[in-house]
């Protein structure tokens, strides 16, 4: 199966090099699953087969995505990225002068929870689940960054956490909430007793992506069952609790600006379209059958 040991061989040399040059987990995760469509899309056998007409190559495929699969521009860099590090850090053949069809898809309104229905999904959603919530909605967290905080990353004194290679591999700092020093001081309590045992078996330094792999479902399997418990019909996920972060702080007059460094948005324009959220038809309009 020449076809496999090629692609399996590829993607691990992938992996190595976005690790060393310090990539988030999540980073490789999607860059290596952009790589492996492209090498589907075009049936490609060999690492001699993806440098023979590289750049039409990459430029059909993301004109397919644009075109058929109607994705959106975000969704369309992110696989471009992914093949641009292809080339140049694994294959060493840098693209040039690449021309696709751009994605024009307008940016989906965020699916935002209200503040009571946030207050019940959090009380039925509990241990380390539940605590990976409430910091997601806390500090307007991305769940990649909730499973990565350390020790050092939340100070205790100034209330505040500091997320390190976030998206764009930006560090920031976001409020620490009073709700949550006790049962992360407990957590913290819990790690370093582990951590400790780790360190006497050999362990505690090593890179375990895989094990952090292991916490992404098992909180949105928590938040799946408390939502369809509730009764809450929207198309909830973890990111829904950093969207309903800023949406909030929207709502409660939190400058626009500010709103921007705590999420880590490089363009302002991507934090806006929480204005559209509050800026739906319904809100603030009062229904003429109201005024009979």
């Amino acid at each position: 199966m020449p076809h496999s040991v090629q692609k399996v061989s590829l993607l691990e040399e992938m992996r190595n090099v976005l690790r060393r040059q310090g990539y988030a987990y999540k980073t490789e995760l999607t860059y290596c699953d952009w790589v492996k469509r492209f090498i589907k899309f075009h049936s490609l056998q060999s690492r001699e087969s993806l440098l023979v007409g590289s750049e039409p190559k990459v430029e059909q495929f993301l004109t397919h995505l644009a075109v058929h699969k109607n994705v959106a521009p975000s969704t369309q860099n992110q696989a471009f990225n992914a093949l641009v590090f292809l080339y140049s850090k694994v294959l060493n053949t840098p693209l040039k002068g690449v021309s696709a069809s751009r994605s024009r898809k307008e940016p989906r309104i965020p699916v935002v929870l209200t503040k009571e229905e946030v207050a019940e999904v959090l009380t039925l959603v509990e241990g380390t689940a539940g605590l990976i919530i409430k910091l997601l909605y806390a500090g307007g967290l991305r769940i990649s960054e909730a499973v990565r905080l350390r020790v050092q990353d939340i100070d205790f004194g100034f209330k505040q956490i500091t997320v390190r290679d976030g998206k764009g591999k930006k560090d920031r700092v976001t409020p620490l909430a009073n709700n949550l020093v006790a049962p992360l001081r407990l957590q913290l309590e819990k790690v370093a007793l582990i951590h400790q045992k780790d360190l006497e078996m050999g362990f505690g330094s090593v890179y375990l992506p895989y094990a952090l792999a292991k916490k992404y479902p098992n909180a949105d399997k928590a938040i799946k069952r408390a939502v369809k418990q509730c009764g809450i019909v929207k198309k909830v996920s973890a990111h829904t609790f950093r969207h309903s972060f800023a949406t909030h702080l929207l709502q409660t007059g939190t400058d626009i600006r500010t709103i921007q460094a705590l999420l880590g948005h490089s363009d302002l324009q991507t934090t806006m379209i929480y204005t559209h959220v509050l800026n739906q038809g319904a809100q603030g309009v009062v229904s003429p059958l109201d005024c009979l």
